[in-house]
């Protein structure tokens, strides 16, 4: 639980610092993967998940090159992968997987926006770029109230979105929902802490946030609903965890 006392902190430094994609306010972006020790059953939301079969589950999950997979902590049972169109665009696609005792099992495939100039294998803060990477997903918050996540979960003013994006879209409900992307980031506190472990100049506060209909500053985002939906689906239990680049970084 966050004290009063550092709530405080925490929003009075939002309020400069919001937004992944706000105009003149910093960037949310950053840290290395925590590790994992997960079961192999998938987290359910309710429904029970289709049958599959050996033959059709892939034992490693498609597009992961032999250095991406092997950044992926052997206990992540929840892998969320963003696969970027091209090294240079903010456009790109989201899945996340299960891993079943048959194999990885894919969800729906989600359009998507990353930063406005697209991917960076070492990302600094304002290069608009998002960080290339295998990161934890611990800790999420937002302007609405917490949906029934298994994550910890920060609510409050301070996920406020003020202002246009790059297209002169609003940025208004862009943080109704966001996870915190543990890139350059101490994983067990609120996405709006701004503790940088590899120092400022490297970033911070990359996010997965609610899609406002254009590029972001460093961030990943996705319509609402998925936004809802990831929130509800991700379990601590099953270590999560992110993977993101453009295809031909992830291919590597």
């Amino acid at each position: 639980m966050i004290t009063l006392r550092r709530r405080a902190a925490l929003l009075a430094a939002s309020l400069l610092l919001t937004g992944c994609g706000g105009g003149a306010a910093a960037t949310p972006e950053q840290r290395p993967a925590a590790t994992a020790t997960a079961t192999d059953t998938p987290a359910t939301s309710g429904t029970p998940a289709p049958a599959i079969s050996v033959e059709s589950a892939p034992q490693r999950i498609p597009g992961l090159g032999t250095k991406t997979w092997a950044a992926v902590p052997e206990d992540a049972a929840q892998v969320v992968v963003v696969t970027g169109r091209g090294r240079d665009s903010p456009l790109s696609t989201v899945v996340l997987y299960r891993r079943t005792a048959a194999g990885w099992q894919a969800g729906r495939n989600w359009p998507a926006h990353n930063a406005l100039r697209g991917w960076s294998d070492h990302h600094l803060g304002g290069d608009l770029r998002s960080p290339i990477g295998v990161y934890g997903l611990t800790d999420a918050g937002g302007l609405l109230r917490d949906p029934g996540t298994r994550l910890s979960y920060d609510h409050g003013v301070g996920f406020t979105s003020p202002g246009t994006g790059f297209e002169g879209e609003p940025l208004r409900g862009s943080f109704d929902y966001v996870i915190a992307i543990d890139y350059n980031r101490e994983p067990g506190t609120s996405p709006l802490d701004w503790t940088r472990p590899l120092g400022a100049k490297r970033g911070g506060g990359i996010w997965l946030h609610v899609d406002h209909g254009g590029p972001t500053h460093g961030c990943v985002s996705i319509a609402e609903e998925h936004m809802k939906e990831l929130l509800l689906v991700l379990d601590p239990a099953l270590h999560p965890v992110v993977v993101m680049g453009d295809h031909a970084s992830l291919a590597r």
